[in-house]
Formats: C-alpha cells, structure tokens, sequence
C-alpha cells in the first residue's frame, strides 16, 4: 500500500485524537476554574504508527483491506487520574457524553492481566468531519492512575526490548512491582479526601490570585498610581499571611473598587 494512501486512511484518526485530547483537557479547565477537584489529572493522545498497525494486522492474521473495522485502537487516548477511584468517575463521565458513544470495555484494574497489567480500557465511537463529509471512527480511550501508567510504560518498553519473549527473573520482578503499585494506589486512596482537599485550597488560591493581579494591572491604567501602589502593597502583605479568608474579602474589595472605575470610564 502506497504511502500517500496511508496519510488518507489515518487523516481521520489523527483528527480524532486532536479532537479528543482538547476535548478532556477541557474538561480539567473546566473544573478546576470551578475550583473543583477534577478526576482527569492529564491527557495524551496518540496515532498507531503504520508498522505497529502492520504488526498487528500480521500478528492477528488481519487483511490489510480489513485494517479499519478490525483494529480498534489505531487512534489512542490516554487518561490518567491521580486515584484509582477517579478511574470509575472518568469512563462514567464517558458514557453519559452525547459526542461519543460506547463500544466495549474492558476492566483490566478488577481483572488484572497475568502480567501484572491494570488499566481501564474503553473502545468509543467517535464522528468527525472532514473534506469527504462526516466519518464514524472507532478509538481506544485508556484510564489508569499515574502509578499504573509508569509501570506500564516500564512493561511496554522491556517487551518491545524482548520480542514479547521477556526473561522469567525480569518478568517476575515486574509482577512484584505491579504489587507494590496496588499497595501505593490502595494507600493513596486511604488519604484521597485529605490529598484533594489541600489541591481545591491550592487550585482556588490561585484562582483568587489571577483575578486579583488582573485588576490590579488594570487599575494601573485607570487609577492614581500611588493609590494603586497601596492595594498592591496590601495584597502582598495579605498573602504573605497564607489567610484564604482575608485573601478573599480583599479580593471582592478589589472587584468592587475596580467596577467603580469602570463605570467611571464609561460615563
């Protein structure tokens, strides 16, 4: 198969993963401007590269005019949570969205492989659009916690080095390793309410403290530079404290001195 035909047929899937990646980090901006915890700690997407696809289609005994409705996941998208909990929250969030719909999945955390392998694993049907018109695709959305992905970056490269023919000895160390990630994710979990709460204190913090170098730079332009010089000396002063409570009232004094000036300006 010619080069320039394989550029066609991927065209579409490398759209599909863009699409996807900005689509759930969107969903981490949006919960985060809401000063609310978001299970989705980070997104990546990725294309299956021609001769990972050829391998496979080889491996499974795949016609290669078959390639498209056998093989699922030649577009890819990995998700990863900070617990193993938030793994349930984010593929529910997936059902329930109107711009993907569900094919299978697959619970490699409750049903671990052989290999020590956990992860959540999530086919989807996802359209896009393009010059030919609009095109259902399939796509793999993986879901695992960031102790999960590392070992399974660690396992992936070891097979790759070993032609999936890897040494009993390392083999085994591996599945003592993917133990120990249960204990870690388990532990961690046992302190989720704790964790999350320090991050919504930190994540809305930085909130107020955007907003409230926003309205000072504006004043700048609109106010008596010495006056301004004041409130910006306060808000250091407040925020050297660490006090969320006075960090906010200030801020909402703040707003309030900045929309008298505004409407000021526009009389």
């Amino acid at each position: 198969m010619e080069i320039q035909l394989w550029r066609e047929i991927l065209a579409p899937y490398e759209l599909a993963v863009d699409e996807l990646v900005v689509k759930f980090n969107h969903i981490i901006k949006e919960h985060r401007r809401a000063g609310i915890y978001s299970p989705i700690e980070e997104v990546n997407g990725r294309l299956k590269s021609i001769s990972s696809i050829l391998e496979k289609a080889q491996k499974k005994g795949i016609p290669l005019d078959k390639i498209e409705e056998s093989i699922e996941d030649i577009a890819g998208v990995r998700i990863i949570c900070q617990f193993t909990e938030d793994i349930y929250k984010v593929a529910d969030m997936i059902r329930h969205r109107s711009d993907m719909r569900v094919k299978s999945e697959k619970d490699y955390i409750t049903h671990q492989k052989a290999s020590g392998y956990r992860s959540y694993h999530m086919i989807i049907c996802y359209t896009v659009e393009t010059m030919k018109g609009a095109r259902e695709i399939h796509a793999e959305i993986q879901i695992r916690t960031l102790a999960m992905n590392f070992w399974a970056t660690i396992e992936h490269s070891l097979q790759y080095k070993y032609k999936q023919n890897m040494p009993e000895n390392l083999s085994s160390r591996l599945h003592k390793a993917a133990e120990a990630i249960i204990v870690l994710d388990n532990e961690m979990s046992s302190v989720r309410g704790e964790i999350m709460d320090a991050q919504n204190s930190f994540n809305i913090k930085a909130h107020i403290v955007a907003d409230i170098l926003t309205n000072i730079q504006n004043l700048y332009k609109v106010a008596n530079q010495r006056e301004v010089v004041k409130i910006q000396d306060e808000f250091f002063r407040i925020y050297n404290t660490g006090d969320l409570e006075q960090l906010t009232r200030f801020g909402r004094e703040l707003d309030l001195i900045s929309e008298g000036y505004r409407a000021q300006s526009l009389g």
